[in-house]
């Protein structure tokens, strides 16, 4: 039986719900959800597998202009991905509709040489109008063939998609096992369900300024799995709110996190969080190679 497989890039503005909408695509969480813009930092891969298809979402960074070290590598990894790619998928935040960051990725987009597909996201919060005059709006920018209205939340419309996309892959063996979601490693994974606690519960600067590492993992005994993670922020202020009154803050994460982590585990977790101040790490070239920050 002849096989389809390839890359599918995800673009859009910040907080579109393309994280959203490649874990409804995968059936599981590989990529954390925040409203929070700039939530993802890596380009994730995640691995969505049929009886003879396989396709390989990438998550890409939000598109943005570069304002940091940070931002330059989230830019340019979109960059290579979608040069990389099969095909892209742009989502458009249906809410908000069309704006001068739509535009310009649609561009990005026409330059970058591969299949485009449209997605309008959050139909689920739209009326029928409403609905009718984004698709147009989307329609008007020129990219792509098809454009799909759907709600990453509710899974509305999210198969379609999925089958459009599968039509437009070569044809060729898997690139990952059956049973894989996710390329991301183990121990960044963790952390990064981590640091989706902190964007959930911080305001203004802190969330951009918060990058967490799992520094130790142990399976001691039984079904039991001790983490050491450190949340990163980069001044003492910073370390203050997140650490909250009395503890208090840090102890709400710590918990969620814990509940997180277990979930996707599937099994008793001990969490051992602390908060370290680290100034100026998202101009750290060196440590942001060791985050595997491209």
């Amino acid at each position: 039986m002849a096989t389809r497989s390839g890359f599918v890039a995800l673009a859009g503005r910040p907080n579109v719900g393309k994280s959203t909408l490649v874990n409804g695509m995968v059936g599981r969480k590989v990529a954390i959800v925040s409203d929070k813009p700039q939530t993802t930092r890596r380009a994730i891969r995640g691995v969505a597998t049929g009886s003879d298809w396989q396709l390989v979402l990438v998550d890409l960074p939000g598109v943005q202009r570069p304002l940091d070290a940070l931002t330059q590598r989230m830019q340019a990894r979109v960059e290579r991905e979608l040069a990389d790619s099969d095909a892209a998928l742009m989502v458009v935040n249906g809410e908000e509709g069309v704006g001068p960051g739509d535009r310009f990725i649609a561009q990005a987009l026409e330059s970058a040489g591969v299949a485009v597909v449209a997605a309008v996201n959050k139909i689920d919060r739209l009326d029928r109008p409403r609905t009718a005059k984004v698709l147009t709006e989307v329609a008007e920018l020129g990219v792509g063939d098809e454009i799909f209205p759907v709600s990453a939340r509710t899974g509305s419309g999210v198969q379609p998609l999925v089958d459009h996309l599968v039509a437009l892959l070569p044809e060729g063996p898997f690139f990952f096992p059956t049973d894989e979601t996710s390329d991301q490693p183990e121990r960044v994974l963790l952390a990064e369900l981590i640091r989706e606690q902190v964007l959930r519960r911080t305001f203004q600067e802190v969330p951009h300024a918060v990058e967490v590492v799992v520094e130790d993992l142990e399976r001691p005994a039984g079904d039991l799995t001790v983490i050491r993670a450190l949340a990163w922020v980069e001044t003492d202020s910073q370390k203050g709110i997140l650490i909250g009154k009395g503890g208090r803050m840090i102890k709400a994460i710590g918990s969620a996190a814990r509940r997180e982590l277990e979930r996707e585990l599937g099994r008793r977790v001990h969490l051992d969080l602390a908060v370290r101040v680290r100034r100026g790490w998202r101009a750290d070239e060196r440590l942001l190679d060791r985050l595997g920050i491209e």
